[in-house]
């Protein structure tokens, strides 16, 4: 039988706290995608905050997924930072009772909070930024205001335009994009990657002036 030393252990249980201590000491940003769970809605308009998620976690190369709070998390460190990518699985009205418990456990301010979801009043795959505000009709994005007790968290807003003829708004947002919209989701998505990665480095208003104004996600 081989004898280990208390020493070993003791090696082992400081590098484990030094590692705690260093992680709890970074800079915190929590990025939230909303969308709705299933497979059904998997490639829906409503959706491109899930979708948004995906592409930041692939970039960062965040594989491990875990379910706390009603959202699936995927967490890693980039630049000195702690970062936890988010998607509520609570479906989009309710984002908020999943958001609210997570800032809360993981000690995030609203300054660090990013929120991707679809807007209707912003032209199809263009995206615009900002740092406060109302909800503008977006239920998801309602239910984390009413969650948190504050409007002051950072959105990613997310055009994909209004209904065409007389389609309501509800069933418009459950629809596919287009196949022409399809195929332009790419840069979409990395535009909108590039957009959060420049609001953790240099802070909203720097990226709202990088992202704002054109249309930078069209080509």
């Amino acid at each position: 039988m081989i004898m280990l030393d208390n020493k070993f252990f003791s090696f082992f249980r400081k590098k484990e706290n030094a590692d705690e201590e260093d992680t709890n000491q970074l800079e915190t940003f929590m990025i939230v995608g909303l969308g709705n769970p299933g497979k059904e809605y998997q490639k829906n308009r409503h959706n491109i905050g899930f979708m948004a998620i995906e592409e930041i976690a692939k970039s960062l190369g965040f594989e491990n997924r875990k379910v706390k709070s009603k959202a699936i998390i995927m967490e890693g460190k980039q630049n000195n930072r702690k970062i936890i990518l988010v998607k509520p699985q609570t479906y989009m009205n309710l984002s908020g009772n999943s958001v609210a418990p997570l800032i809360r456990f993981y000690k995030v301010t609203p300054n660090n909070l990013i929120v991707i979801h679809d807007d209707l009043d912003l032209p199809a795959l263009t995206i615009r930024l900002r740092p406060t505000g109302g909800a503008g009709g977006q239920k998801g994005v309602a239910s984390i205001i009413q969650n948190l007790g504050t409007q002051d968290f950072n959105r990613v807003r997310v055009g994909i335009g209004r209904p065409p003829g007389r389609m309501e708004a509800s069933d418009y947002v459950l629809k596919n994009f287009s196949k022409q919209e399809e195929s332009d989701l790419p840069f979409l998505l990395n535009t909108i990657k590039e957009a959060v990665l420049t609001i953790m480095e240099s802070g909203i208003e720097v990226a709202m002036n990088q992202f704002n104004g054109e249309n930078k996600a069209e080509r």
